[in-house]
């Protein structure tokens, strides 16, 4: 019988001590044998404000140590279920972000070609791009859930195209994108125009403003966009600045009026029953948050989207059914 990777649990090391990888997973410098693996991509060169989302993978991986390997709200056990590694990060050019975005896409095609779905830790919103391109080439044009405080469809910055508030026009206009099945969540705060969030709405794209999250639980909306998305390839991208900035301060562009964790928790868990095929979670930039919290939400927030990948059942606990 296999024996799928483990987590080095807290009784056997420390948590202070053992490998600095994701959970603590053993370290792999191969794809193949893998059907899911994280992946760090130390970039913030695409960043327009505060700096340090470099940073991002190394602190979430840091603070990834005191997860463990069983879901006790969704009953998810994805290390009985699937064999997972932490792949290490992509060796990105630190100088060179259009030469960078190539060496992401060519990367990601190498993982891909061996059937694993990557987790990415980032690093800066400009990386969905480059692995859109690879997804697209595995599995054509996916459906996408973008949760974010920024629709990052500008056509320029600065009078570059690539950079981390461009990625998703990139992506349309390179073809990743199924229109009607791609979904905005959390967008918010000002803007240049009264119509800076319809340019995805006129493409046929959902959007959902932070302000109609307030307050309510996000279950339905989920259920909403499994219903519209069905069984298409979809990929899930995670900007950590979604939320507001009173849980999650270390970003490098905060904004107001954000999403709570558990709203967060909600969206992830329910694209349970999706055909994921990529995810990422973007935008943590330690330098903003001492107190590694913001990067502690990003990886649980990734353990979340291990535990809804395929081949991984749920099993909701029974709670105590008092009503109160």
């Amino acid at each position: 019988m296999t024996r799928f990777n483990q987590p080095l649990g807290g009784n056997e090391m420390p948590r202070f001590g053992g490998p600095a990888t994701m959970m603590r997973l053993p370290a792999a410098t191969s794809a193949q044998g893998l059907d899911a693996a994280f992946i760090g991509i130390p970039m913030d060169h695409g960043t327009s404000n505060r700096p340090g989302t470099r940073l991002g993978p190394r602190q979430i991986r840091d603070e990834s140590r005191m997860i463990r390997p069983y879901n006790m709200a969704t009953g998810a056990a994805p290390f009985e279920h699937l064999q997972v590694a932490d792949l290490g990060d992509v060796p990105i050019n630190t100088f060179d972000l259009k030469k960078t975005v190539d060496i992401i896409t060519a990367h990601y095609r190498e993982v891909l070609a061996h059937g694993t779905i990557p987790l990415t830790m980032g690093g800066d919103h400009t990386l969905t791009w480059p692995i859109l391109r690879a997804v697209k080439e595995k599995h054509g044009p996916v459906a996408l859930i973008h949760v974010d405080a920024h629709a990052d469809i500008n056509d320029t910055m600065f009078g570059e195209t690539v950079a981390h508030g461009c990625p998703f026009r990139r992506a349309w206009e390179d073809g990743c994108l199924i229109n009607d099945k791609v979904f905005q969540i959390g967008l918010r705060a000002t803007g240049y125009a009264a119509d800076d969030f319809d340019w995805g709405r006129d493409k046929g794209w959902t959007v959902v403003q932070a302000e109609e999250c307030w307050h309510k639980s996000l279950t339905p909306l989920m259920r909403l966009v499994r219903d519209r998305i069905g069984d298409a390839p979809v990929y899930l991208s995670y900007d950590i600045d979604s939320l507001d900035p009173a849980f999650a301060p270390g970003t490098g562009t905060v904004e107001p009026g954000g999403i709570s964790t558990w709203q967060g928790l909600e969206i992830i868990r329910g694209c349970a029953g999706l055909n994921l095929v990529g995810c990422d979670l973007v935008e943590v930039s330690p330098p903003y948050d001492p107190s590694g919290n913001t990067a502690l939400i990003g990886a649980n927030f990734l353990y979340e989207m291990l535990c809804v990948l395929p081949g991984v059942p749920q099993n909701p606990s029974r709670f105590s059914g008092l009503a109160f």
